[in-house]
């Protein structure tokens, strides 16, 4: 596989689509404007695009590369989109890619953050979140259970699905999981007695690249986060250093700007971090456009360009060193077996997640038939799931909107 042409199918799933730069485009400025419901929806929604309607890929290289984005900081959904525009139409499908997924959502919350300025307040996203959640609910367990399949293919991957599972409900850290159970699988097909310390070290090496960017950036940190007045240096550095380093959702997102822009540098009240990290929950593409709105608020226009810039740039650099290893790890016997732990691990944390927003998106017995409705949509008549998600948000419009 090289970066600059579409992936193979299998034999038996011929190839449906040129993949070149401009069915990337269009694939990412779809999802960037269909694209609601947090990481977890994101990759659902990339998958029926790239595996299941295109045929760009199969499930297992889309699960390897899930499983190793998950071992980089950033945000997961955006860099699965950036690997999908690199390995179709190269370095300027990453760029392309990664530009029109964010470009909407930032867009979106510039126009917002305008509004909350110019008159202290938002718009209401309430009524789009009532019925769109729970059609996201259905086309996340959809790809769930296809990507099921492939991850947990043997006995063991199962049982280390299931503990995975349980463990990420019971609040268990979401890297800890990753990395204990690739390590737990590795170790079990290769052997304790026969482990060597060298091909430990060829598993890792790419993962130790991927971490000196992280490294530096955090070495910025003292710089970045002094108690200081606004300057537009120090807010780039402060979002690269955020983009370079943060692991898991919007909410471990939301702590690293309460302690630097609320606690330390004193940018923000409390109740405008909140609005922000709202906005960037009920626009569509991914939540840490929430930057582009922190931005505005602490930099106008300029200000947003720079934290949207600072925290996206980390995924772009990461992705173009992570991409070319994948196959390398999956060729090694070892790394094999620590990336079929990490991937079934990783879809297990996807279903914690659909779990946990599943129980606050099925609120009464509209949202049950919603949910219900769009994955029979989905299963059984094949439904583009872009339309059943404007379906859900006219029913929030007509429910809670003009209700």
């Amino acid at each position: 596989m090289t970066p600059t042409g579409p992936i193979a199918a299998p034999a038996d799933e011929p190839d449906t689509s040129s993949g070149g730069l401009r069915d990337v485009a269009l694939v990412a400025l779809k999802l960037g404007c269909t694209a609601f419901g947090g990481p977890a929806a994101h990759i659902a929604l990339l998958r029926e695009e790239v595996v299941v309607r295109r045929r760009w890929t199969s499930d297992e290289h889309f699960l390897d590369l899930l499983g190793a984005t998950n071992l980089i900081p950033g945000p997961n959904s955006t860099e699965m989109v950036i690997h999908t525009g690199y390995e179709q139409a190269g370095r300027r499908g990453l760029a392309v890619a990664g530009a029109l997924f964010i470009l909407p959502a930032a867009l979106i919350t510039l126009a917002l953050a305008w509004l909350y300025v110019r008159y202290g307040e938002t718009p209401a996203g309430e009524w789009l979140l009532y019925g769109v959640k729970p059609v996201v609910i259905a086309v996340v367990v959809q790809a769930i259970w296809g990507l099921l399949r492939t991850a947990a293919k043997s006995a063991l991957l199962a049982a280390v699905g299931l503990i995975a599972l349980a463990l990420a409900l019971l609040g268990g850290n979401e890297l800890a999981i990753l990395l204990g159970f690739g390590l737990l699988v590795a170790l079990i097909r290769s052997g304790a007695g026969r482990w060597r310390s060298r091909t430990l070290g060829l598993a890792f090496a790419p993962l130790g690249l991927l971490a000196q960017p992280a490294t530096a950036a955090a070495g910025l940190l003292a710089l970045a986060t002094a108690a200081a007045p606004y300057e537009a240096w120090r807010l780039f550095l402060l979002f690269l250093r955020i983009g370079a380093t943060l692991y898991g959702s919007g909410y471990v997102l939301l702590a690293f700007l309460e302690g630097d822009l609320v606690d330390r540098l004193g940018w923000l009240s409390q109740q405008q971090l909140l609005d922000a990290v709202a906005v960037g929950q009920f626009t569509p593409g991914p939540v840490f456009t929430t930057a582009t709105f922190v931005g505005f608020l602490v930099g106008g226009w300029g200000g947003a360009a720079l934290a949207t810039l600072g925290i996206f740039l980390p995924a772009f650099v990461l992705v173009a060193v992570l991409n070319p290893l994948v196959p390398r790890l999956r060729r090694s016997t070892w790394a094999a077996g620590f990336l079929d732990g990490v991937n079934v691990a990783a879809v297990a944390l996807m279903a914690a997640v659909a779990w946990t927003l599943g129980r606050a998106a099925i609120v009464d017995w509209l949202t049950a038939l919603l949910a219900v409705g769009a994955a029979l949509a989905l299963i059984r008549f094949k439904a583009n799931s872009a339309w059943l998600i404007l379906g859900g948000a006219v029913v929030g419009l007509l429910v809670r909107g003009l209700g």
